[in-house]
């Protein structure tokens, strides 16, 4: 009978611990009195942070549909980016501002459910506020679609939302930079989130933070991403500025595969921009 009631209430403690250490955060609507909409700036934070290398349509000539449909082939399963259009239906058209700024803050869906980590919300938890606001009021001006979302085809029990709050305990508690980070690191770990592909994973699917930009598993399932370490790339910083502008390797290959959409965006800032990506690049330690 002890037995007994040891593993009823052993149980009881479990289910409970799940459950507090797993619920939705608690979501406040966010003052946005103080802010001023900078469209040009919001088109800036879109391009920069590579909304659209995903989000549009396999083949689609419109970098502006974020219709969704690609997908990514994990060891966890297949996921699909969703439609993140400006359509009330089947895109994000019905949010407000604390919908847009919790889900690219802490991962979390307007009803409280967690976004799956593919969406690379560890790294964009470090956009400051101001910048999101004005990537919100320019995703306003972004074209409608009616495709619905495809669901992930993932396997249990990684399929359960929920417990994705487990992961955000385990690895979205990154201090590795704050609000006073230089420019540089802003573009690359933040906006850039290069992280997410070029820096291998853990059987979980954390970063492993001791093998920084080293290479990764390519997450479209065929090949690896190849490192930017310094020690590996062994480019020269014009050599990456000019890649990241026109896609030319210094061997005078091209770039190619989903990495080609990642430089048409980055070709479009500024080549202080470029430069500041570059000087990252070249003193990873």
């Amino acid at each position: 009978m002890k037995k007994f009631i040891f593993v009823i209430s052993f149980l009881f403690i479990g289910i409970v611990t799940y459950i507090l250490i797993t619920k939705p955060i608690e979501v406040k609507k966010i003052q946005v009195n103080d802010f001023k909409s900078n469209l040009e700036n919001g088109r800036h934070i879109f391009l920069a942070s590579g909304c659209n290398s995903c989000h549009i349509s396999e083949g689609s000539e419109n970098k502006l549909l974020l219709a969704g449909g690609q997908k990514f082939v994990t060891n966890f399963g297949t996921f699909f980016a969703p439609n993140i259009s400006t359509s009330e239906i089947h895109g994000i058209g019905s949010w407000n501002f604390s919908d847009f700024y919790y889900s690219i803050k802490f991962g979390q869906s307007p009803s409280g459910k967690n976004y799956f980590p593919a969406f690379p919300y560890n790294s964009y938890q470090h956009m400051n506020d101001k910048d999101i606001y004005d990537l919100w009021t320019y995703w306003k001006t972004l074209p409608s679609d009616e495709t619905p979302s495809q669901v992930h085809d993932l396997v249990f029990p990684f399929n359960v939302r929920r417990n994705i709050g487990i992961w955000k305990i385990l690895f979205m508690k990154d201090k590795y930079f704050d609000q006073t980070i230089d420019q540089s690191t802003y573009l690359v770990e933040a906006l850039g989130h290069c992280a997410e592909c070029h820096t291998p994973r853990n059987y979980l699917g954390g970063l492993k933070k001791s093998e920084w930009m080293r290479g990764g598993m390519n997450p479209g399932g065929k090949g690896k991403i190849p490192s930017i370490h310094p020690s590996d790339l062994k480019w020269t910083k014009d050599e990456i500025m000019e890649y990241l502008s026109s896609g030319f390797t210094p061997d005078y290959d091209m770039v190619g595969g989903k990495m080609a959409s990642v430089v048409e965006n980055i070709s479009q800032l500024s080549d202080l921009d470029r430069e500041l990506i570059a000087d990252y690049l070249l003193r990873i330690e």
